[in-house]
């Protein structure tokens, strides 16, 4: 399916992640899916990488024909946890209220699905929370309307600790044939033939609190959510999505025909367009190189012989050569540079043991993410 490319700002390589694993469990052969559609399996975790909208469109179309499954999108829902959505999860979990936390979810949606918004109204004392696809996304609007809708009723649930009191959703068009079946997995009563797509909940209830309310780390998750927006919609231009099919292709490192073909342009085209924006196709796969390479030689005993056929160098020599033109000191040498701090890092940033016990008794009341973060801004300010 080709995808609308007009404004690409890729998926979050998580939610790709995830739809593999669910399929692994159906019985799919997810891994040799995501090979088949040219992405990567090992680099869908990281929670920076974002995935191109027509091969995570090319995927899903695929991972719905291939498991036979036309209510994906509502298993999806189902495995939506708040800590999988960054710093927009930490954001709603630390809010004060729930109308607080929704409001978040609507300003930053476009972080963790951009192909979707969210228009709020009130009607009486109701507060719709309507649901709206940006793209045309063919096939794929019954899935993209599912996992969002339903998802977000789930992570409300996981907010408060229960289902909403009074939250219902509705939905356009007649109840599909796999609805009743999947039915018990939504916690919320479901309308169908609607006018819109929309999570409808008591306005009374929007001033609930919610049980891991932090204002000071809801502050900086909210300035984290602001600057990822600006960054994501600032770095819009095309050279940002030939560099996302990159750092997911494989084969690695990808071709330059294949990645036109991914973009539906031609390699000179392509090209063109890259110098318009002073970049060209060799300079980003080795901005991807390198950054690979920093992760390999920081993360793992990978031998430079390792590495180098990781990146597609012949041999460990071009590969140091390379290292060496970009950073000016060889991959032995930031290796050992980068562990001479790591342990400094750690020395510095040890507990007293009344510390560790207060520590261990909080982490036991939160979720593991947002533990992390408190404990990394607890960190940062002890640095002040």
């Amino acid at each position: 399916m080709r995808a609308n490319t007009a404004e690409d700002l890729g998926l979050p390589s998580i939610y790709v992640h995830l739809l593999a694993e669910l399929l692994q469990t159906m019985g799919v052969d997810a891994q040799g899916l995501l090979l088949r559609v040219g992405l990567d399996p090992s680099r869908l975790r990281s929670p920076e990488v974002r995935v191109s909208q027509s091969q995570s469109s090319e995927f899903m179309t695929r991972a719905i024909m291939e498991s036979g499954e036309p209510g994906l999108g509502i298993l999806l829902a189902s495995e939506l946890k708040l800590p999988l959505h960054g710093a927009l999860g930490t954001a709603v979990m630390s809010s004060e209220t729930l109308g607080g936390a929704l409001d978040l979810m609507s300003r930053y949606l476009m972080l963790r699905s951009p192909s979707v918004s969210v228009v709020q109204r009130r009607e009486t004392d109701q507060a719709v929370f309507g649901i709206v696809c940006d793209l045309d996304l063919g096939p794929l609007q019954g899935f993209a309307v599912d996992a969002t809708l339903f998802g977000c009723v789930g992570m409300s649930t996981q907010l408060m600790g229960a289902p909403i009191p009074g939250a219902c959703v509705r939905r356009r068009g007649r109840e599909p044939g796999y609805f009743q079946r999947l039915r018990h997995r939504i916690p919320v009563p479901v309308t169908w033939e609607a006018a819109d797509d929309a999570i409808v909940i008591p306005a009374a209830r929007l001033s609930a609190p919610l049980r891991f309310s932090d204002e000071q780390l809801a502050a900086i998750s909210r300035a984290q959510c602001e600057d990822s927006l600006r960054r994501l919609t600032g770095d819009a231009g095309f050279s940002t999505r030939v560099l996302r099919v990159i750092e997911t292709s494989h084969p690695f490192p990808a071709r330059l025909g294949r990645v036109a073909g991914i973009l539906f342009v031609s390699e000179r085209t392509l090209k063109r367009r890259l110098n318009e924006e002073n970049s060209s196709f060799q300079a980003l796969v080795d901005r991807v190189r390198l950054g690979r390479a920093e992760e390999l030689l920081e993360g793992t005993s990978m031998n430079l012989s390792q590495i180098a056929d990781a990146l597609g160098y012949a041999d460990a020599a071009n590969f140091t050569r390379a290292f060496k033109r970009w950073t000016g000191t060889s991959p032995s040498q930031h290796r050992s540079d980068y562990h001479d701090g790591y342990h400094d890092d750690r020395h510095d940033d040890s507990h007293s043991d009344q510390q560790r016990g207060q520590n261990q008794a909080a982490a036991q009341s939160m979720p593991s993410s947002l533990w992390s973060c408190r404990v990394s801004r607890q960190r940062g300010l002890a640095r002040q």
